[in-house]
């Protein structure tokens, strides 16, 4: 028998599976602490949140496009599923019918978790900019869903949608903030939101502009960088002198 040199010395690997690997690097002690205090495994005796979890997680990094898409996947490697801390039978019934009925500010509280740990992993990271304060980009996006799935989430005539409104970290690309409200949402109210952060910068486009909402955030020492909608009219009131590395002639205007 014939066989190729290329795959004479290949074996199968036989250690961590990649998933588990990549859990070991979650603080799941701090999701164990998210789950009693909403009651999340409450009365359950299998597929607990931890479970939940990590099915969810591993369709997202997998890039699956659906519960059945996940089971399929889960299920095709059902011998290993223990060693990926899923101790219980996956179906997209199970994982649907939880993500119904549980408490979904467990994953919001972990997420907290999450973002408190990789915050300062990337605190001194290089903008490219001549800046020590923190720049924060808000922004918002619609996501559309089925009308006849979400009525309640009524965007338009046609299909529902929710809107997805995100506090990003410049430094890291790490979202300090998330907040999901419906579709019809103006993006303005989500500075109702915000807890401002003195000395930060807030980079945000002219859905944004609503000059009682800002001049609230520059009374809390905060700083902010929009555009004007087409129709603005404004007179500049005061002219300071800035040394920039670029131009030494730069002046801010304040309006």
């Amino acid at each position: 028998m014939l066989q190729s040199p290329i795959y004479s010395d290949c074996t199968m690997y036989s250690g961590k599976l990649v998933f588990s690997q990549l859990c070991d690097h979650l603080p799941l002690h701090s999701f164990r602490h998210c789950v009693p205090r909403y009651r999340g495994n409450h009365k359950l005796k299998s597929f607990h949140c931890l479970e939940q979890y990590l099915c969810m997680a591993f369709g997202q990094l997998t890039c699956r496009e659906s519960l059945r898409d996940i089971e399929a996947c889960l299920r095709a490697q059902g011998s290993k599923l223990y060693h990926m801390g899923v101790r219980s039978g996956v179906s997209r019934n199970t994982l649907s019918n939880a993500n119904k009925v549980r408490d979904w500010r467990i994953h919001a509280d972990f997420a907290q978790a999450l973002i408190r740990i990789a915050r300062p992993l990337y605190a001194k990271e290089d903008l490219g900019l001549v800046l020590d304060n923190t720049v924060y980009v808000l922004d918002s996006s619609t996501i559309d869903l089925c009308l006849s799935v979400f009525p309640r989430a009524l965007f338009r005539s046609t299909k529902s949608a929710i809107k997805l409104l995100t506090l990003l970290d410049l430094r890291g690309s790490i979202p300090a903030f998330i907040h999901i409200s419906v579709g019809k949402l103006h993006d303005v109210n989500a500075l109702d939101l915000l807890i401002p952060e003195a000395g930060s910068f807030y980079v945000m486009d002219r859905g944004y502009l609503d000059f009682g909402r800002l001049f609230k955030l520059n009374n809390s020492g905060a700083f902010f960088v929009t555009r004007p909608n087409p129709t603005h009219n404004s007179a500049a009131v005061t002219h300071a002198a800035w040394t920039s590395p670029q131009d030494s002639d730069a002046t801010r205007q304040s309006c």
